[in-house]
């Protein structure tokens, strides 16, 4: 079937962020403009840009670009078929730009998963109002095409978990501390002269960017409206070298580890330090690489693994979305119409797990055998205790528990009852042990 002139004509891209991902999808579209048209059947074609300095040296020929100051003026061009925004922030200029595009009823491709977990409901029935596309595979796990997985290929399937690692300076943090026996902060520094962290470092190493791309996963998964705001979230500041090192001998290596399911209690999320299997892909999982697991009734589990981040990866992503939208492709922000998204009820994580405990007791008679009764109190039974050689301070004993499996709230009620006791010397570490 012959295409119409609007299908054939080129399709404009405005560009607002000129950083390392907005390099690199206008390097992919320059050097690779005939492969694009032959798979596309129109050409793609950058019109305008917009950025913080006009003078930046960016390494590539922008000359043929209008240049705007004001990202909301590029988003509103009429030689502009489609807003790519890629300045970042949850709000503000980004946030306004985006809303006047969709306004206008011009398509939109972001790579921001902060400004999506907040109002990624607000947007999508915005765009979908407007009959525009709001597209996203970029602002989850970098170069992995795991929005196009649940909105396309399992779209057949009832998702039942989604599981994954997704932040990739935690992963590197964590598994650098692991190979090179360095604590935290030394690591932690390592990454930050790297360019690894983000300009505020919590956003990544307190698990709030990991979880905001968790929120979105869970509202395509589970046919709700995004919901970051209910997300249980603990970072990994508090991972210790001597924790990776017991962890690795009873066969598991830490992970900040995202999980989501829908239970007959609600919506479960939570991005928070799991011990996972050393044999499992996950387990495997290096350095700065993302993993997500999907699970669906008809097909099993899916396992993804890719660059979380970096110019190629994330530009590919930004382009797989331009390239839908120049096929002609229109799907729903979140897989469904965003009218029909319903709000989830919030659930904590009911399903029992072991769980890794450990803390530093003050030299007291009976203090372990008081650790335990508030353990016993709770219903939870021990499978293992083991204490280690004393710490700087001989007045201090490091003790390590692995419960049996259990639920967490069953646990916080021994934590709570730990807490009367008068025998930490700190607050106790616990860690889930994750079946991935």
């Amino acid at each position: 079937m012959p295409k119409t002139p609007s299908e054939t004509a080129p399709l404009r891209l405005g560009i607002a962020g000129l950083g390392t991902v907005g390099v690199g999808v206008i390097k992919i579209i320059q050097r690779k403009a005939n492969l694009l048209a032959q798979r596309t059947g129109r050409p793609i074609v950058v019109t305008a840009v917009c950025a913080r300095s006009r003078d930046k040296d960016r390494g590539i020929d922008m000359s043929h670009y209008a240049w705007e100051d004001d990202p909301v003026a590029l988003a509103l061009r009429d030689d502009v078929d489609v807003f790519v925004e890629l300045m970042g922030g949850s709000d503000g200029p980004a946030k306004a730009a985006t809303e006047a595009a969709l306004s206008a009823g011009k398509d939109v491709v972001t790579a921001n998963k902060a400004m999506l977990a907040l109002y990624g409901q607000d947007l999508a029935l915005r765009a979908e109002a407007k009959g525009a596309v709001l597209r996203f595979e970029a602002a989850v796990a970098g170069g992995i095409p795991v929005i196009k997985a649940l909105t396309e290929g399992l779209a057949g399937n009832r998702i039942e978990r989604i599981v994954g690692v997704m932040n990739g300076t935690c992963n590197y943090i964590l598994t650098r501390m692991e190979n090179e026996g360095l604590s935290y902060d030394e690591v932690f520094a390592a990454a930050k002269a790297l360019g690894y962290l983000e300009a505020d470092p919590t956003l990544d190493v307190g698990g709030i960017d990991a979880g905001h791309k968790l929120a979105l996963l869970a509202a395509i998964g589970f046919g709700t409206q995004v919901d970051f705001e209910n997300m249980v979230l603990e970072g990994i500041e508090r991972i210790t070298i001597e924790d990776i090192h017991h962890a690795a001998d009873m066969g598991f290596r830490i992970k900040l580890l995202g999980v989501a399911q829908m239970t007959g209690r609600g919506l479960e999320q939570r991005m928070t330090p799991c011990l996972v299997p050393a044999t499992s892909p996950l387990g495997q999982l290096e350095n700065a690489t993302n993993m997500v697991v999907l699970e669906g009734d008809e097909v099993g589990q899916i396992v993804l693994r890719g660059a979380g981040a970096g110019m190629g990866p994330t530009a590919s992503a930004v382009m797989s979305d331009v390239i839908d939208i120049a096929r002609g492709v229109r799907i729903p922000t979140f897989g469904v119409p965003a009218d029909v998204l319903e709000k989830s009820t919030p659930a904590v994580a009911a399903t029992p797990a072991p769980y890794y405990l450990r803390m530093s007791l003050l030299d007291k008679p009976g203090a372990l055998a008081k650790i335990a009764a508030a353990l016993g109190d709770a219903g939870v039974s021990i499978d293992r205790m083991r204490q280690y050689g004393q710490e700087a301070n001989p007045e201090v004993a490091p003790v390590l528990i692995v419960t049996d499996a259990t639920s967490r709230k069953s646990l916080d009620v021994a934590l709570d009852g730990m807490s009367q006791t008068g025998v930490l010397a700190s607050e106790p570490v616990a860690i889930r042990i994750e079946t991935v």
